[in-house]
C-alpha cells in the first residue's frame, strides 16, 4: 500500500493556487531584488484577478518499504466538479485489474483534457513554486506536467469507483524521501502570471512578552491567560495570548499593531474549530531553526501580508491569514480524507 504524507509548511503543507486568465511574461527563477513596499509597488500588468484563488497542498506519496522512491503531488480533486475523470480501459476493466495497478495509473488524453477543463485550465498555463524559506520561484509548464491519480489509503480496497482516487498532477519523481524536503517550506499557483511577492517572506520568532501586554491589547476571556509573546515584521509588531483550560493551550490571540500604535489585525487561532488538531511549537521558545511552523510576511502582489502555521490539523484543512481586519482567511485545499 501507498503511503501518502503531506508536506509541511503551513501546518505541514505547501500551497498550490489556482486561477488565471492573461498571458504573462516569462518569469524567471532567478532570486529578485528585495522590493521595498511590495503592496504599494505592485506594477499593473502585474496584478492578478484573485476572484478565484484556490488553494492546495503538496504531498509526497511513498510505498512504505524501506529506502523506497517518493513522488511530489498536488491533488486537485477538492475542486473538480463531477464525477472524477477515469480512464475509460481501467473503468470498464478495474474489477479484473489487481489491488497493486488500480493504486496508481497516468490519465489519458481524454481523462486529462476533462480534468483540466473541470478546474479551468488549459495547457498553456504553468505552475509556479515559490520556496519562500529559501527564495527560490520555479516554473512549469502544465503541459510537462503528467496527470495521474492516486487511490486514497483511507479507500476500501472491497469497493472502487472515481471519488476513491485523488486526481492531479505529479510535481516530480523519484525523489528520495529527504531529498523531497526541498519542497518544505513552499507554495505554488496554476496560471499565467507569477502571484509572487519574493524575498519578503521570513520565519517568525517569537520571545516572551512584557507583562502588561496582555491587559493593553487582549480582551476578556472564559479562558485563563497564559503565557504571552511578541515577534516583528518590518513596522508591526505581533503579540500572540495564549488562554489556557486545565493547563492545556485551547486558543491563541494575535494582534498586530502598527508603528502609529494601531491596531491593524486581529486573529484567533482555536483548536475548538481544528477537528483533532494541535498547536505547532513556536520558533525561539519551544522550536528551533529545523522546526519553523509560522511564517509572515508580503506573499501575493497587490494583497496584504499574511501569516500562517499555527495549528497543525488531523482532520480538516489550514488556511492563511492576512494581516487586515477587511480580508477573510484564505482557505487551503488539502484532500483530507480522514
Amino acid at each position: 500500500m501507498m503511503k501518502i504524507k503531506t508536506i509541511s509548511a503551513i501546518i505541514c503543507c505547501q500551497l498550490v493556487i489556482t486561477g488565471c486568465k492573461k498571458e504573462e511574461k516569462k518569469v524567471s527563477a532567478q532570486e529578485t531584488n528585495i522590493i521595498k513596499d511590495s503592496v504599494r509597488m505592485t506594477k499593473a500588468e502585474d496584478r492578478i484577478d484573485y476572484t478565484n484563488f484556490t488553494i492546495f497542498s503538496l504531498s509526497t506519496i511513498s510505498s512504505a518499504e524501506k529506502d523506497s522512491e517518493a513522488t511530489i503531488f498536488i491533488s486537485v480533486s477538492d475542486i473538480y466538479k463531477g464525477e472524477q475523470p477515469i480512464p475509460e480501459g481501467i473503468a470498464k476493466n478495474h474489477k479484473q485489474m489487481s489491488f497493486e495497478e488500480l493504486q496508481h495509473f497516468e490519465l489519458d488524453a481524454p481523462s486529462r483534457k476533462k480534468l483540466l477543463e473541470g478546474i479551468h485550465l488549459t495547457e498553456h498555463d504553468s505552475l509556479y513554486i515559490y520556496k519562500y524559506g529559501t527564495n527560490k520561484l520555479q516554473k512549469m509548464p502544465i503541459s510537462q506536467l503528467k496527470a495521474v491519480a492516486y487511490l486514497s489509503p483511507y479507500t476500501d480496497s472491497e469497493d472502487l469507483d472515481p471519488d476513491s482516487y485523488m486526481m492531479g498532477f505529479q510535481v516530480a519523481t523519484h525523489q528520495k524521501i529527504a531529498d523531497a524536503d526541498r519542497f518544505n517550506n513552499s507554495i505554488a499557483y496554476f496560471g499565467n502570471k507569477n502571484p509572487f511577492v519574493e524575498n519578503k517572506m521570513q520565519a517568525v520568532k517569537w520571545q516572551k512578552a512584557k507583562t502588561d501586554v496582555s491587559k493593553k491589547y487582549f480582551t476578556h476571556s472564559k479562558f485563563t491567560l497564559g503565557k504571552t509573546y511578541q515577534s516583528q515584521y518590518e513596522n508591526m509588531t505581533y503579540y500572540l495570548q495564549d488562554y489556557l483550560e486545565e493547563q492545556n493551550i485551547v486558543e491563541r490571540r494575535l494582534v498586530v499593531i502598527n508603528d502609529h500604535q494601531k491596531k491593524i489585525a486581529e486573529k484567533t487561532f482555536s483548536l475548538a474549530d481544528s477537528d483533532g488538531g494541535e498547536f505547532f511549537p513556536l520558533y525561539g521558545i519551544d522550536a528551533d531553526n529545523a522546526n519553523i511552523f509560522q511564517w509572515t510576511g508580503h506573499l501575493f502582489k497587490g494583497r496584504p501580508p499574511v501569516i500562517f502555521g499555527f495549528i497543525a490539523y488531523s482532520f480538516g484543512c489550514p488556511s492563511i491569514s492576512f494581516l487586515d481586519k477587511n480580508e477573510k482567511n484564505l482557505p487551503i485545499n488539502c484532500d483530507n480524507r480522514h
